[in-house]
């Protein structure tokens, strides 16, 4: 599922600036933080899942995106996980199967709102921080996407050792 999302996502316009392996790196963390949301250590995920989805729309902001092209990407995860988990969660009891597809949804509408707000700060603090006439107005690196991603990851390890 990994590779069927990052293809999608450096299709997009925006998305030559990053670095294919960054890029799957970043879905990747992003789905392993949303299985950990769904397991029984989901109150110990849920301030990563707000950083991991908050540091998906800082980056959106530096690829160029609009903001609704960030919710677009995050639904399309949503789309891809019902392809992909769709079967499997149909196969439950009915009552559990809803409750299933309810809980990731609710996860996913978060870590939208949470992808725009990232999106709206690293605008704001663009604006105030950039001599426009020199700098654009975002910008971002491989290295420095790396690096945060690597934070970010360490951050999931240490709730995801536990179990």
């Amino acid at each position: 599922m990994i590779p069927e999302w990052a293809d999608w996502l450096t299709e997009r316009p925006g998305s030559t600036n990053i670095p294919r392996p960054v890029v799957e790196r970043q879905a990747r963390l992003i789905l392993d933080t949303l299985i950990a949301m769904l397991g029984p250590l989901r109150r110990e995920a849920k301030p990563v899942w707000q950083h991991v989805t908050e540091h998906y729309g800082r980056i959106a902001a530096a690829r160029g995106l609009a903001a609704g092209e960030v919710v677009e990407e995050l639904q399309q995860l949503r789309l891809l996980l019902i392809k992909h988990i769709g079967a499997l969660v149909a196969a439950l009891r009915p009552r559990r199967a809803v409750a299933v597809f309810l809980r990731l949804s609710a996860i996913i509408d978060r870590g939208i709102a949470q992808a725009v707000v990232g999106y709206t700060d690293a605008l704001v603090a663009s604006l105030l921080m950039t001599d426009r006439n020199t700098q654009p107005l975002t910008e971002t690196n491989g290295d420095d996407s790396a690096r945060q991603l690597e934070a970010l990851e360490l951050e999931l390890a240490g709730i995801t050792t536990r179990r």
